[in-house]
């Protein structure tokens, strides 16, 4: 197969003809495949069902989890999160099912009372603004721009956002309130943060006294090799320099046990967890203390978890293997048409194809019956500047219709590069 870029005008004719016959017949085949989410699939969940056969719902001392009380989370939570997080008891809220409802919470704590040392509420800034690295998580950014931040994007790189950019941008702006951070086997890159990221995180410069860094753990165990990668943790890092009120670190087990039924976690500084409590206190009780019991007992410590999620691994690794074969064998031989990601972790690929294609192949796949994330999703206000980046989740379809969905979506990748260079040469 020759290089797309060099071939002539007829040669790309030919070759377009052969990818619409391909196309069409995938279309014949009246697909229904899913690749937009990264959900684990039921095979993944079922790992899990033993979680639900406790019957003993009293703690080792003697407090009944079916009850009121305990607002931060029952000890033994906070032990398991504190240990897989690497933080002090002390220092770990255990919340609900999910890690992101407890962000949108803290974001509108800030935007509704402001934070200890706050000037003002960050409702009252005139012209908020939070940082985002890009591509980023687009629930992440929803939450921003739903209290109408203006939402600054960050290039990322291989070893995290781009640093010399990020501490500009704090040093100089005081209504730069935050920044969204995954920092192991980022979304969707599947990156990690260098040890120097995170130290320069811990110690940089802010000129609002009130910045916050979201520093979402959400892949923090999800290791796609047999490398366990830990990094240096933030909180630890940041209070040398008297900054750990400026972290939040946030973590859950939806990709461990049940996405709809686990159980999130916050760490954070004991003067934040004091404020935090303060202003939680008025809106809950206390989450769902026989959910967090249950999972502390199922996967009991850290230990317990990584063995968790080796049975996690033996599941998906076969399916991100199966994108990149497919990648590797289609799109390769193309030339400069696409490339991707290879993440050591994580739930996904970010495929990066010809500038200007990735809603046309995102359209494509959809008129085919494969459902991907939407182009730009992972860009503030789903704007792409380069139209190029589509994030893929293998995860919840099975193996055979991981390899289907990675054969349809190389045809529509192809064809839109030819669609594209044949409009260039017209």
């Amino acid at each position: 197969m020759a290089e797309y870029c060099k071939m002539s005008r007829e040669e790309l004719l030919t070759e377009k003809a052969a990818l619409e016959q391909s196309y069409a017949e995938f279309k014949a085949k009246n697909l229904k495949l899913n690749m937009a989410r990264g959900k684990p699939g039921p095979h993944q969940m079922d790992l899990a069902m033993d979680l639900l056969k406790m019957d003993d719902y009293t703690t080792e001392d003697g407090y009944d989890a079916r009850n009121y009380g305990n607002l931060e989370g029952l000890m033994e939570a906070r032990d398991l999160f504190a240990d897989v997080m690497g933080v002090r008891r002390e220092e770990v809220f255990v919340g609900g099912n999910s890690s992101l409802q407890l962000m949108y919470n803290l974001i509108s704590i800030g935007y509704t009372f402001g934070y200890p040392e706050s000037p003002c509420p960050w409702s009252q800034v005139e012209h908020r603004k939070f940082l985002c690295p890009v591509p980023g998580y687009d629930r992440h950014f929803r939450i921003t721009e739903e209290f109408g931040f203006e939402m600054i994007s960050v290039p990322m790189t291989p070893d995290g956002p781009d640093m010399d950019l990020v501490e500009k941008l704090v040093a100089e702006d005081d209504t730069i309130k935050g920044i969204w951070c995954v920092p192991q086997y980022s979304n969707p890159d599947g990156y990690v943060y260098s040890d120097e990221t995170i130290r320069r995180f811990a110690s940089m410069k802010t000129a609002a006294p009130d910045f916050k860094i979201f520093w979402d753990e959400a892949y923090i165990v999800h290791h796609l090799t047999n490398e366990i990668i830990e990094t240096p943790v933030l909180l630890n890092e940041s209070k040398p320099y008297g900054n750990e009120d400026r972290v939040f670190m946030f973590t859950s087990t939806s990709k461990i046990t049940f996405p709809g039924a686990g159980v999130s976690a916050i760490a954070c500084s004991e003067n934040s967890m004091k404020y935090m409590c303060k202003r939680f206190s008025t809106m809950i009780i206390s989450y769902d203390k026989m959910n967090q019991l249950r999972h502390v007992r199922f996967l009991k410590n850290k230990e317990g978890v990584l063995a968790h999620m080796a049975k996690h691994r033996r599941r998906l690794v076969p399916c991100f293997d199966a994108v990149k074969t497919a990648f590797n064998e289609e799109l390769t031989p193309c030339g400069d048409i696409a490339h991707w990601t290879n993440p050591k972790g994580g739930y996904f690929i970010s495929l990066y194809v010809m500038p200007g294609c990735a809603k046309r192949v995102a359209q494509l796949c959809k008129d085919c019956g494969l459902t991907l994330t939407g182009a730009g999703a992972a860009y503030p206000y789903h704007k792409d500047p380069d139209d190029a980046h589509l994030r893929i989740a293998p995860t919840y379809p099975s193996l055979d219709e991981v390899e289907t969905a990675s054969d349809l979506l190389c045809v529509c990748v192809r064809l839109a590069a030819v669609e594209k260079l044949l409009a260039e040469k017209a």
